[in-house]
């Protein structure tokens, strides 16, 4: 398929990596954010680096008598993660549905939830590049009001204006169960749309125009390939792994296969612009997370991954032996982001490559993406 998006993203690319780390980077105010033993080098790619995980869960009430919940204390995971912003991900379709108006329900009381933990940690959501920017040159974590399946729609396409006044900015049109309207087939569901629905194709129009990232994790080949021929804007598929990466626990293996993409579907996505995260359930360390980024970047080029865990910063939800993801892998003696730095260079990235991965490729398709912003 015919790249239909702008060349020059490899020079944003470029620009949004500030390769180069060097011992004078170490005066850089994020670069307190670490350990005493933490290795200069990677202590200077962090600080001058965009470090962005594109999928990250934050549990908050979606019953509205249990709104705002606990504190989830993010300032203080972020500071400990060495990230700059996380994409703050929440479902509603994790207890099943049964009536309707109650997706919309769950999905207004979990935005209002996250209104309060954010007023609790002094963050603030991000809606636009500009305003990414800005957090960074004050060293300021931030977060991109994420969303996974749009449930909460019901039909209603009107819900998606509602979405982004209260701050949407990445909407994952499919989760793990149909919405009472269907966008599109799921990929650990049978098929039952062929690919995208007309609902789906409207809600992906309807977010190229608002201004929000549109993330086909979730979505079949099929699906996927219909929505790239519809969307005029780069898309982000934030979560997943190519099928040629296996893990040991053949039971994992089972489980996770579903889930992951071919290499032409990974390729398919590139052509057209846009990012594919790369989740760290395939890895059971640090290094091994980052032979699965360099496979991912050996099949669709270094300007098309980004980090997409699907894990928590924080553990709010307090179910037995539930890992944070500063705590995703037993060597781990650093924040998340430290130690994936720290894995990448002893995999042969250099700081440039780290830079694009880390945060850069991502920020080129949220500028893009949120080019239609109002804010």
């Amino acid at each position: 398929m015919k790249n239909i998006f702008n060349p020059s993203r490899r020079k944003f690319i470029s620009t949004m990596a500030l390769a180069g780390a060097s011992t004078a980077l170490l005066t850089h105010p994020l670069a307190a954010w670490t350990f005493e033993d933490i290795d200069p080098r990677v202590a200077g790619i962090v600080a001058n680096t965009f470090g962005i995980d594109t999928h990250n869960h934050i549990d908050v009430p979606l019953v509205k008598s249990e709104v705002p919940g606990q504190d989830i204390k993010l300032a203080e995971a972020m500071k400990t993660s060495g990230l700059s912003a996380i994409c703050m991900t929440f479902a509603v379709d994790y207890q099943r549905l049964d009536t309707p108006g109650q997706a919309y329900e769950r999905f207004l009381n979990g935005l209002t939830s996250m209104d309060q933990q954010l007023k609790n940690s002094g963050i603030h959501r991000t809606l636009n590049m500009k305003e990414m920017l800005a957090a960074h040159r004050k060293h300021q974590p931030t977060v991109i009001q994420a969303v996974e399946g749009a449930h909460f729609l019901e039909g209603n396409l009107d819900r998606m204006q509602v979405a982004y006044d209260r701050g949407l900015r990445v909407l994952t049109l499919l989760h793990d169960s149909d919405a009472s309207v269907p966008l599109g087939d799921v990929f650990t569901n049978p098929v039952r749309y062929n690919g995208l629905t007309e609902f789906g194709a409207e809600v992906i129009r309807e977010c190229n125009r608002l201004g929000i990232v549109v993330d086909l994790s979730h979505g079949n080949e099929d699906m996927v390939s219909a929505a790239l021929k519809i969307a005029t804007k780069p898309v982000l598929v934030s979560h997943t792994g190519l099928n040629s990466r296996t893990v040991n626990n053949p039971m994992m293996a089972k489980m996770m296969a579903p889930r992951l993409i071919s290499k032409q579907h990974a390729q398919f996505v590139a052509s057209t612009g846009g990012v594919i995260g790369v989740w760290t359930h395939l890895a059971d360390s640090a290094l091994a997370y980052a032979e699965n980024i360099r496979a991912m970047v050996d099949a669709v080029g270094i300007d098309h991954v980004c980090i997409g865990t699907d894990t928590k910063l924080t553990r709010s939800s307090g179910r037995p032996g539930e890992k944070g993801s500063n705590q995703q892998w037993p060597e781990q003696k650093s924040g998340f982001y430290y130690t994936v730095v720290e894995a990448m260079l002893k995999t042969g990235f250099n700081a440039e490559e780290i830079g694009k991965v880390g945060g850069g490729n991502f920020c080129r398709v949220f500028k893009e993406a949120t080019a239609a912003s109002k804010s």
